[in-house]
């Protein structure tokens, strides 16, 4: 049974850090390619960021581009999203997921894509 478990988020002020995890079990971690997508209140999940197989490619949202940053340790089975200069406007579920793959170099950046999900994490900015 694959399993994909968020942790880290919380309250946090404007302009601070957040980091998210993502443990994931019950699959071979180290060929699904990965993303974090999230959702505001009354808005449609969007995509946030996703690597590849081996963590060398990656794809970002632009609204995070240079503030957020997407990493991943086979060794553990998780991934990571180090959110830096958060801003209200980040406010949201954070969800990751996790998408069978062949390609060392695939990354995917739409919720079709993916095949397992996990239940998510409040991430709250306050200003």
């Amino acid at each position: 049974q694959v399993q994909l478990v968020e942790s880290g988020g919380g309250l946090v002020q404007a302009g601070g850090s957040l980091r998210l995890s993502c443990a994931a079990s019950g699959l071979t971690f180290s060929t699904y390619a990965m993303g974090w997508f999230r959702q505001a209140p009354g808005k449609e999940r969007e995509f946030v960021a996703a690597i590849s197989l081996m963590g060398e490619y990656t794809s970002y949202t632009d609204p995070v581009k240079g503030r957020f940053t997407i990493s991943r340790d086979n060794a553990k089975n998780t991934i990571y999203l180090q959110m830096n200069s958060l801003q209200p406007e980040d406010t949201a579920v954070y969800y990751c997921a996790a998408s069978l793959v062949r390609s060392l170099r695939t990354v995917f950046t739409s919720m079709n894509d993916y095949d397992y999900w996990g239940q998510g994490t409040q991430v709250t900015v306050s200003s």
